[in-house]
């Protein structure tokens, strides 16, 4: 498939009623609205295509730069890739999902995350605390820094609620994930979440809410899913 045959298909899947909650989220022109799944099924055809995922993403359009971080081959992303995506992710949808969980994928996602977590565009750094995030979703604690980890935690008290909008989001998720990924962290990432309390967010008039850490970590230890790894960071 071509990437004009691609935005032809997304033509056809747009929903006006998925179209009018993703401009809630903050999603803009040119897009159609099309669900997740019907962005699968158009995956099923071109499997993994990084050509074609790289076309796609400068489209422009956010239903094709979704669809391009499925579609991305995360063995030939290049940190200047990365670092396009990164700039060009405009709303948390692409930012936080697409560009992360590829980046998370990648080679070059935690050292590039490190980096996009101190830039002060909302976009960019909200994108590196959720790689973040992701990185450790995927990767055996043995692989990880852990040292890093605890770092950045600590650092999350002192700054979180000063944060842009989307980095207060992305900072509590990091807080989140690293006590149900990392089990050697967990009760640090308690005392953390004790210590932010409640994150305020504004979610574009919608009915998303954002997870008290403390209450979040309590339900994983309680189901016993601490310590327990994803097989791959994109859905």
């Amino acid at each position: 498939m071509t990437s004009k045959e691609i935005l032809k298909e997304l033509a056809a899947f747009g929903n006006e009623g998925t179209k009018k909650i993703l401009t809630k989220h903050g999603a803009k022109e040119p897009f159609f609205g099309v669900k997740v799944a019907d962005l699968k099924k158009i995956l099923k055809k071109t499997k993994k295509n990084h050509a074609l995922s790289l076309e796609l993403f400068e489209t422009g359009n956010s239903d094709a730069m979704y669809l391009a971080g499925l579609m991305a081959d995360e063995t030939k992303m290049t940190k200047e890739e990365l670092q396009h995506w990164a700039e060009q992710a405009y709303w948390y949808y692409l930012s936080e999902h697409a560009v992360a969980a590829v980046a998370a994928e990648s080679e070059f996602g935690f050292q590039l995350a490190q980096k996009w977590i101190k830039s002060k565009k909302e976009n960019i750094a909200s994108s590196g605390w959720s790689t973040l995030t992701k990185h450790a979703s995927i990767t055996p604690d043995e692989e990880l820094d852990i040292a890093t980890y605890e770092k950045l935690l600590n650092q999350i008290p002192g700054q979180i609620h000063g944060a842009p909008n989307r980095v207060r989001y992305t900072m509590n998720g990091f807080v989140i994930a690293v006590g149900s990924y990392i089990s050697s962290l967990t009760k640090k990432a308690q005392e953390i979440g004790e210590k932010i309390g409640k994150v305020e967010v504004e979610m574009g008039g919608t009915a998303c809410k954002v997870p008290l850490a403390t209450e979040y970590l309590e339900k994983m230890i309680a189901k016993d899913r601490v310590g327990k790894k994803r097989k791959v960071a994109r859905c």
